[in-house]
């Protein structure tokens, strides 16, 4: 991957030759920054393009800020494998009902956007703008959103946002496992859209539709459905918070729903990236004993005792299953977590348990990694292995601001890179080459 952001300088008509600019003064028909208005018909049409191919809402129903706004924003678009990040131009998104218009701060360099850019995940649908773990400012609601998400989350403060966006309707929704969200998963991973099936990102030049990984968040702004974000409070700093929608949320799936940690319980983290340290951070919250962090970098393993780790191991160095039993008088620990989303480590972790223990998978990796166990372990030992995809937004989210807000999760020393906007493509290389130690953030605005 190469080191420099590519752009892409669009050459737009004047302003009597663009569709989004057109003016009709003879009837009050507007078509730009994507939305058409007809005093004719009192309706308007979201999203751009003819009124025939969108959805018409009563003009009584308008959405709430967006004055002010831009036409157009930048977005970093993932065209295709093993390819450069290239900032693009696009028309604002706008929001519709339930969803949120968000002015982005900061977002955070995740291993899963890295695994989507270097085409591990192959089902996943192109172009598209990653990022997903992101804070900003609210500055618009869709129409027909209820009156209860404008009360709580007002014009101008500010929020988180989780990786994983709940419909809150669904059937997993209405029991509470939003991490299962099945909307999400058939809308959102499976085509790249929102709930309604369709994308909220056009590029400004030729209008063309780019997906969204999660709320594609790598922008100026982006839209994320209303359940996905928790406020933020003044007091939490914007940039180091970017890790609560995913590194430490991911982390707090795995310890408190999948492990259900218990003072007292000996943890081993496998891969102490920005998900592997939290967890370190949480364990330690929960009342663990032994917490033993597993990496292959000594400086990251010397900072995993910052966050918790009462022992650590370099499995290049050591044979981490035999350390870890060493450790644990013999035994093995009452839960292994595996951060990292590789075979080997898989294997390691099913093996790092003791009888009766729990193995929390957590890392992706490329579609269809096959993980080994030893079934007559898994049955006769009654090995638990565990697979946890994040926290719940819901309910989880707002618990991390506090437990962040309470210094109880040291953010700023989790978070150890920041970059620019522009610098993108150097972050994801820098964590592809493994040089960040803990989480990177991307600066925004």
């Amino acid at each position: 991957m190469a080191f420099s952001v590519m752009f892409r300088r669009v050459i737009t008509k004047s302003k009597t030759q663009s569709q989004h600019s057109l003016r009709l003064l003879s009837n009050r028909v507007f078509i730009q920054n994507t939305i058409i208005s007809n005093t004719n018909n009192n309706s308007i049409v979201e999203n751009g393009g003819s009124v025939n191919s969108h959805h018409c809402y009563s003009s009584q129903a308008s959405s709430v800020g967006g004055v002010g706004l831009p036409s157009y924003m930048r977005g970093a678009v993932f065209w295709e494998p093993n390819k450069p990040l290239i900032i693009e131009e696009f028309h604002m998104p706008r929001p519709k009902s339930g969803e949120i218009l968000i002015k982005t701060k900061a977002c955070g360099v995740c291993h899963s956007d890295l695994h989507l850019m270097k085409g591990d995940f192959s089902s996943y649908i192109s172009p598209c703008v990653v990022g997903h773990e992101i804070t900003g400012e609210v500055v618009e609601h869709g129409p027909f959103t209820d009156s209860k998400i404008v009360k709580r989350y007002p014009i101008g403060s500010h929020v988180v946002g989780a990786f994983s966006m709940p419909c809150g309707n669904c059937f997993f929704c209405s029991k509470g496992e939003d991490e299962l969200c099945e909307d999400f998963s058939a809308y959102n991973r499976a085509k790249g859209t929102l709930f309604d099936g369709e994308t909220r990102l056009f590029l400004r030049g030729s209008g063309k539709q780019i997906f969204m990984y999660c709320m594609g968040g790598l922008a100026e702004y982006c839209v994320v459905p209303a359940h996905a974000l928790s406020i933020l409070p003044n007091s939490l700093p914007y940039t180091e918070s970017a890790i609560l929608g995913c590194a430490v949320f991911t982390a707090y799936g795995a310890m408190a729903h999948a492990a259900e940690v218990r003072p007292g319980d000996s943890v081993a983290v496998i891969g102490i990236g920005g998900v592997g340290s939290s967890c370190l951070q949480i364990a330690r919250a929960f009342g663990a004993s032994d917490i033993i962090a597993v990496d292959v970098q000594d400086e990251k393993l010397q900072k995993a005792k910052q966050f918790g780790a009462t022992h650590t191991i370099n499995a290049i160095q050591e044979d981490a299953i035999e350390k870890i039993r060493e450790i644990t008088g013999g035994v093995g620990v009452d839960i292994a977590v595996e951060a990292l989303g590789k075979p080997q480590t898989f294997f390691q972790c099913t093996q790092s348990v003791r009888d009766g223990g729990k193995a929390v998978m957590v890392g992706l990796t490329q579609t269809g990694a096959m993980g080994e166990v030893d079934v007559n372990l898994l049955v006769r030992r009654k090995i638990k292995v565990i697979g946890s995809y994040g926290a719940k937004p819901r309910q989880d989210l707002p618990k991390l601001v506090r437990l962040a807000e309470t210094g109880v999760l040291n953010i700023s020393d989790a978070v150890s890179r920041i970059y620019k906007f522009e610098e993108a493509v150097q972050a994801f290389h820098e964590l592809d080459q493994g040089s960040i130690v803990g989480r990177a953030v991307i600066e925004i605005s």
